[in-house]
């Protein structure tokens, strides 16, 4: 019996770790052969941190309603918004000084989870298809945005002190990173709200049938996943010290494809031990590769970058899709 847990542990440990630590080893050793250091000083760590928490986030709140038959394409468009309405409020009352990021990650947090229930309110009035109804809602948080900030990029609300605190300091968005996975895995597996969501991922007419409410689940899960876009559209600001507030036609959905690598990787080791956790590994191995293209930035242009990620989550797939006759060719033939 002991035996048999003990191997059952290692066995997931084995399928939890291998993906990040092959993953390390690989880019380690390209930048070994290359001459380079992946993260060369404080700083490469600084960004190292605060993009494995953007990659985090995002794949969490792409994965929420996803997991649920329900494609969001203005999670994008959320992070944006919410980041130009509390950066303007905040600076208007703080104009720059001391508690300026605590004041604007809650406002993201606050302004996020508004519109995020927007959205989902739009789909549960509407009662259409939900990737027609975020389509809309995109266009129409984008088109707000636009107006507010003239197409012009904010930059001096974002610029200050504070802002500057929290991005310089690795500690801050790893304190993001551990307080979101305890709250996200304290929400959807130990309450009755997760133990709803997950019946109704798994079997909804069953789960209607037997009393769970399908529109009460939906707004909260749009509200969660709006307060988590708030997050990002934060750290984003935080470190690009700007947001870009000309995105028009669907140009703030680039924000959303960073998760889909990740959150199929997350799902996968996921299966060895929690989903959430999985998410977490899979946006370290993404921080990792960022960093690798921010060594080799002579070398490897924007354009290249973005077919190498369109190249492994193609791979990948292929992968996830042939599993299980990689599976059958490991088992002994029985005669």
């Amino acid at each position: 019996m002991n035996q048999s847990k003990t191997m059952s542990f290692s066995k997931r440990l084995i399928g939890t770790l291998a993906i990040p630590a092959l993953a390390a080893i690989v880019l380690l050793l390209l930048c070994a052969v290359g001459g380079k250091a992946m993260i060369g000083n404080r700083t490469s760590f600084n960004f190292f941190v605060l993009y494995t928490a953007i990659v985090m986030l995002t794949t969490m709140a792409l994965s929420i309603n996803l997991n649920s038959g329900r494609f969001d394409f203005s999670l994008g468009a959320i992070a944006v918004l919410a980041s130009v309405m509390s950066s303007r409020l905040t600076f208007a009352v703080l104009g720059g000084g001391a508690g300026s990021a605590v004041m604007m990650l809650a406002l993201n947090i606050l302004f996020g989870a508004l519109l995020g229930l927007c959205s989902g309110g739009l789909y549960v009035l509407l009662r259409i298809p939900p990737i027609i109804t975020s389509l809309g809602v995109t266009l129409i948080y984008e088109g707000i945005t636009f107006t507010v900030t003239e197409g012009k990029y904010v930059m001096d609300e974002v610029r200050n002190a504070s802002m500057s605190a929290f991005s310089g300091n690795w500690y801050w968005p790893l304190l993001v990173i551990v307080a979101v996975l305890a709250l996200i895995v304290f929400l959807f597996d130990h309450t009755k709200f997760g133990y709803d969501y997950n019946a109704l991922k798994n079997g909804q007419k069953v789960a209607v049938n037997t009393g769970v409410r399908e529109v009460p689940n939906a707004l909260i899960c749009y509200g969660i996943c709006g307060a988590l876009m708030g997050v990002v559209g934060f750290l984003n600001a935080a470190r690009s010290t700007s947001i870009n507030g000309g995105s028009l036609n669907f140009g703030s959905i680039s924000i959303m494809f960073t998760a889909f690598l990740p959150m199929f990787i997350g799902g996968y080791i996921g299966r060895y031990s929690n989903e959430k956790l999985g998410y977490l590994l899979a946006a370290v191995c993404m921080s990792m590769l960022n960093s690798t293209f921010a060594a080799f930035s002579n070398e490897i242009n924007a354009s290249t970058q973005s077919i190498i990620n369109a190249v492994l989550l193609v791979v990948f797939l292929i992968y996830l899709s042939n599993e299980y006759k990689l599976h059958a060719l490991r088992k002994p033939i029985r005669k």
